[in-house]
């Protein structure tokens, strides 16, 4: 997929989140991987949820990686949330969206 492709899908409403999986608990973060459906196609996304400075703070991510599996797109969206969190640790909860 082309990236106008992307960002035309990602903005216009031209995409619908799936169902999203239960919550995953994760070095203190909470992990909601909601892929969101393309065409058929599940792009990798989700929530990551911690607290910081006494308030819970909930950052959404969306990747560009595709996959053809709902299941498949929750797994993926936990990996890449857990590479996020240990990348980035609590500094991602400074940001609004990833």
């Amino acid at each position: 997929m082309a990236f106008g492709n992307l960002f035309k899908s990602l903005f216009s409403g031209g995409s619908s989140e799936a169902k999203a999986a239960d919550p995953v608990a994760y070095k203190g973060f909470t992990i909601e991987a909601a892929p969101i459906n393309e065409d058929g196609k599940f792009r990798t996304a989700g929530y990551i949820s911690g607290e910081l400075d006494g308030e819970t703070r909930r950052i959404r991510y969306i990747r560009a990686d595709q996959n053809s599996g709902h299941d498949a797109a929750i797994e993926h969206s936990i990996v890449k949330a857990r590479q996020i969190i240990d990348e980035q640790g609590k500094k991602l909860l400074e940001k609004t969206q990833l």
